[in-house]
């Protein structure tokens, strides 16, 4: 019973602090971190849509996605990454 009461209990007036947390702090950076998964939905949402455009317009969608995960790589890096598939190609005769 009387962790039945303790676990009902109100928090102390000045709920500006609880236990040593900042609630107002806690509050907003909760909120803040809220506001940026629903701009990350929109956004998702958004390239869902650009990517539909394009398979609409005749591009190859996968082709594209390719594209972007190479252009977001350091150049010497790309160009490694060619050259083993270019020998590798080779040694099976493609």
């Amino acid at each position: 019973m009387a962790l039945d009461a303790a676990a009902t209990a109100e928090p102390p007036a000045d709920n500006a602090q609880w236990g040593n947390v900042a609630a107002d702090r806690l509050r907003s950076l909760i909120e803040r971190v809220e506001r940026l998964e629903e701009e990350r939905k929109a956004l998702g949402s958004d390239i869902k849509d650009i990517f539909s455009e394009a398979k609409s317009a005749g591009f190859d969608v996968k082709v594209i996605r390719q594209l972007i995960r190479i252009r977001k790589q350091e150049p010497a890096e790309v160009e490694e990454q060619e050259t083993l598939l270019d020998v590798y190609r080779r040694a099976l005769g493609m």
